[in-house]
């Protein structure tokens, strides 16, 4: 077990990839020689060789494409997009061809292609650096979709994704690259798309995914000095999502609140909300609520800290869900 940032815990993942497959290919805007903006990819070349950690042109369409090319002729590539709100110039070749290869070829073609995409913000960074469009890509029959909230889960998810034969979209968000976490060294400790248990509870059910998971920790640690058990689901992957555990959850506890950054208005939480509701109609106790960001842009800098859930609100939430 060791202790490292998440992103150090990346970038050993598609080291132990490249080193594992000699066909496995890391390829973006800057990730050779620089590293990647965020350093996930730093020194992979450098031990590699230009000729599986390479540089792309500026062409987010042409980057996925070619990776798609790439798959066909067997190679399993990686690829990053550096910045969230970049990924939409290769939207098309995603919706359009890479999550629908394999029907369309009726199981014939595999596609190992895994997009890794920084997300969601709170780094203070400029419009189109901080968007949450996981609900585009988990709407999206033929891709599989995942997010880590933390050191362990980033190491051992990216190298279950890049050894899937399925497309995977994987979400990084950017503004837990830094916190520190144990990486168990023995092996995953669950599936790529099993949701996990991480605080144990029995008031109330707070469901979250990437940057928002720390947020409900926070908020249950406030809720239990008042004396409120809340019990914290990291969904991990969004598609598909591990219904069976959030559905035991929820029959425990009577009661449900979703938190996302993304605004909440056809997020992933209405999903959540409309499945629980037909699972655990006669278990619940008050409607499931959602907490998101604004049906708005992502704001500048300066107020996003007003536009971001926070612990109050993710509590406001729960009061309302307790109050029934």
């Amino acid at each position: 077990m060791t202790r490292t940032t998440m992103v150090q815990a990346l970038n050993s993942a598609l080291r132990a990839c490249l080193d594992e497959n000699p066909r496995t290919l890391v390829m973006g805007e800057d990730v050779g020689a620089l590293g990647g903006v965020f350093r996930v990819t730093e020194g992979l070349q450098k031990d590699f060789g230009e000729s599986r950690v390479f540089d792309t042109p500026l062409a987010e369409s042409g980057i996925v494409g070619t990776a798609i090319g790439l798959a066909l002729r067997g190679y399993r590539p990686v690829v990053e997009i550096q910045f969230d709100g970049f990924v939409y110039p290769a939207f098309d070749q995603i919706v359009s061809q890479l999550a629908k290869m394999h029907a369309r070829s009726l199981g014939r073609i595999r596609l190992p292609v895994t997009i890794r995409i920084p997300y969601a913000g709170g780094i203070g960074a400029v419009e189109h650096h901080s968007e949450s469009h996981e609900a585009l890509f988990a709407h999206t029959a033929g891709l599989r979709v995942v997010t880590p909230s933390h050191s362990d889960d980033a190491y051992w998810m990216l190298r279950q994704a890049v050894a899937d034969d399925d497309p995977v979209v994987f979400l990084e968000p950017k503004r837990r690259y830094w916190d520190k976490g144990e990486v168990h060294t023995s092996g995953a400790s669950r599936a790529l798309h099993e949701a996990a248990v991480v605080q144990p509870g029995q008031d109330l059910t707070l469901l979250a995914y990437g940057p928002m998971v720390k947020v409900c920790l926070d908020a249950a640690a406030i809720a239990r000095t008042e004396g409120r058990r809340l019990e914290v689901v990291d969904l991990r992957s969004l598609s598909p999502v591990d219904f069976g555990t959030i559905q035991r959850s929820v029959e425990k506890t009577h009661r449900a609140v979703v938190v996302h950054e993304a605004p909440v208005f056809l997020g992933m939480g209405a999903e959540l909300a409309a499945r629980l509701q037909e699972r655990c109609f006669y278990s619940l106790e008050a409607p499931v609520l959602r907490v998101g960001g604004f049906h708005a842009p992502y704001p500048p800098s300066r107020v996003e800290d007003a536009y971001l859930p926070d612990p109050d609100r993710v509590l406001e939430a729960v009061d309302r869900a307790l109050a029934y």
